[in-house]
């Protein structure tokens, strides 16, 4: 096996910059994306809810029109 090349400076420095560059942007963009998500949930939560509670309220409909006698 070859011994390893000595890798230019440059490219070393270009590698770590870009490495930290990734990082930044990628805080930059959790932090920008963090709110729009948390209302997402809580719209979605609401939703969940108002949904919960049409569906119960249907349940109590087809239980009250299905308990008859007169069947």
């Amino acid at each position: 096996m070859a011994p390893p090349v000595a890798v230019s400076p440059l490219i070393k420095t270009a590698r770590w910059s870009a490495l930290f560059l990734g990082m930044f942007y990628g805080r930059q963009r959790f932090n920008y994306l963090k709110p729009i998500a948390e209302e997402e949930r809580r719209v979605e939560e609401a939703e969940k809810k108002a949904r919960e509670e049409q569906e119960r309220i249907y349940k109590q409909l087809s239980e009250a029109n299905s308990d008859t006698i007169l069947k």
